[in-house]
């Protein structure tokens, strides 16, 4: 008879996220990983098979808090313009920097790292990097200057949008000055206006 799991998977995925946000996919070392999430390196093999596979379940629940949260920003309807929504997303992780959080975005940082050799991993970004893209796409509609755009117009301006995104949080996470990171806000600010 096997022995019931003495942690809580849902609590150990929440560690296990943290190391992977602070130290990527490639940095994040066995050890690390085990003594981030206080488990022993059978209980983690047991319960998640293999790092990869830990990674793809904390990508899922990625997507889900941060992710999901984002898209829901985007598409608030109690925010009536949605070129305020796109840079309220924008200035809050530009306000996370200034308040010391250089990890930058989980996806992103799988984007320049895992997902440029694993199709599952890179499928994935792509899943919630789109996710975001199209919440972005959805603000666009909701804003007045932009609302007139024909949809393929729209969809470009979103993907220049979530680009600028990706840019800003990588940068974030390679620690670039602040005065830079804020002109990349800025710079959206002007694009939206």
């Amino acid at each position: 008879m096997a022995r019931p799991r003495s942690f809580d998977t849902d609590d150990a995925l929440e560690k296990a996220m943290h190391v992977f946000w602070q130290h990527g996919y490639e940095g994040a070392s066995l050890p690390d990983l085990l003594d981030g999430m206080g488990l022993t390196r059978g209980s983690l093999y047991k319960a998640f098979t293999d790092k990869k596979t830990l990674f793809m379940q904390v990508l899922q629940r990625y997507e889900k808090q941060a992710v999901q949260a984002g898209v829901a920003m985007l598409s608030d309807p109690s925010v009536p313009n949605g070129a305020e929504r796109i840079m309220a997303m924008f200035q809050g992780s530009y306000q996370n920097v200034v308040n010391g959080d250089d990890r930058g975005c989980l996806l992103c940082t799988a984007a320049a790292g895992p997902s440029s050799y694993d199709d599952e991993i890179a499928k994935a970004v792509s899943e919630g990097l789109g996710a975001l893209r199209d919440g972005i796409y959805v603000a666009l509609g909701a804003s007045p200057k932009h609302a007139t755009l024909n949809p393929a117009e729209r969809g470009a301006l979103a993907d220049m949008i979530i680009a600028q995104y990706v840019g800003l949080r990588t940068m974030a996470r390679a620690r670039i000055d602040h005065e830079t990171l804020h002109n990349i806000v800025r710079s959206v600010g002007v694009m939206l206006a």
